[in-house]
Order: C-alpha cells, then sequence, then structure tokens
C-alpha cells in the first residue's frame, strides 16, 4: 500500500508479453552498439502516459479510476526505428492506431480529473531501446512486427531497480 508523503514516479504503459519482448529484443540486436546505454529487456515498454511524480496519497484514487476505464484492444504496427533528438533516445515504433489514441485520451482525462500534475505530450508509440544516442543512426529498417495490446498497465519506476508493474487491467476484445 502507499506510503504517505512519498513521492511515486509512475506511468501508465502498454507491458509487453514474453513473446512481443522476444520479438522486441530481436529487433535492437539489429541495431546494437548505438549506445553503451541500452534499456534492460526486462523494462522495455510502450508508454501510453508518463504521469511523472505523484503523491503516493493519491495512488489508490489513481487506481481506482482506471478500473472504471473501458478500451478496447488494439494490434500495434511497429515497423521503423527511430531517433528523438531531444532525448538523445533510438526506438523501435510504428504508427498510433486510433483505439491506443482513445486510451491515452482516457488515461489523460484521467489525470486531469484527478488533478494531477503531468506534462502532455503527444502520444507517438514506440518502445525505447536506447538512451544517449548522440546523432541519428542510419540503420535498415527492422522486420515489422505485430503486438497485439490486450492490457495496459500502471507502471513505477524506482531508480536502479527494474520497472514495478502495480497493476494491469484488460482491455476489451
Amino acid at each position: 500500500m502507499p506510503e504517505p508523503n512519498k513521492i511515486r514516479r509512475v506511468f501508465f504503459a502498454c507491458w509487453p508479453d514474453p513473446r512481443t519482448r522476444a520479438a522486441i529484443i530481436e529487433r535492437r540486436r539489429l541495431i546494437d552498439g548505438l549506445s553503451p546505454r541500452r534499456v534492460p529487456d526486462h523494462n522495455l515498454h510502450l508508454t501510453l502516459l508518463f504521469l511523472g511524480n505523484q503523491p503516493g496519497e493519491r495512488l489508490p484514487d489513481l487506481l481506482a479510476a482506471a478500473d472504471r476505464l473501458s478500451a478496447p484492444g488494439f494490434d500495434l504496427h511497429l515497423d521503423r526505428f527511430g531517433w528523438f533528438p531531444g532525448a538523445r533516445v533510438a526506438w523501435l515504433g510504428g504508427p498510433a492506431p486510433e483505439a491506443a489514441q482513445t486510451l491515452v485520451e482516457q488515461l489523460s482525462d484521467l489525470g486531469r480529473a484527478l488533478a494531477l500534475r503531468f506534462e502532455q505530450r503527444r502520444f507517438h508509440p514506440h518502445v525505447t531501446l536506447f538512451r544517449r544516442v548522440a546523432a541519428r543512426p542510419d540503420v535498415p529498417p527492422p522486420p515489422p512486427l505485430t503486438w497485439p495490446v490486450r492490457e495496459f498497465a500502471l507502471i513505477e519506476s524506482i531508480p536502479s531497480r527494474p520497472y514495478q508493474v502495480l497493476r494491469t487491467w484488460p482491455l476489451t476484445v
């Protein structure tokens, strides 16, 4: 249970099943060596909404609100490598399915309804593979991967530890 007054760094994400995680790792090998800061296998995910630092006492409200969400599952097509120059990360990503965009909007509405403070960012579906990538990598396109997303999760980021899945919610079929 949350500790009062403790700050929790949290985000909603798609957490890959073992088959999808293995397929992402296989594609990452195609561009190995971009940076010594490779995202650990156990932390690979697709962020839906980054809430950042939140008061621990608000966590039960956040979980209860997410319990009330209803959204359809979707297939996410990861078919390209990319690079965000500001964040200096290399990623595997693809187009945003309408159902994914709708889920992100519902999660954002949930955060605003709870008066949580968080940065609104445009949703760009991607799995970060490497950090501290200094320049745009010249890499071949990956084999396309279809990720059947049937649930989403609330994840906590704790420094120097694997991400912790706090709870998962099913998406409708």
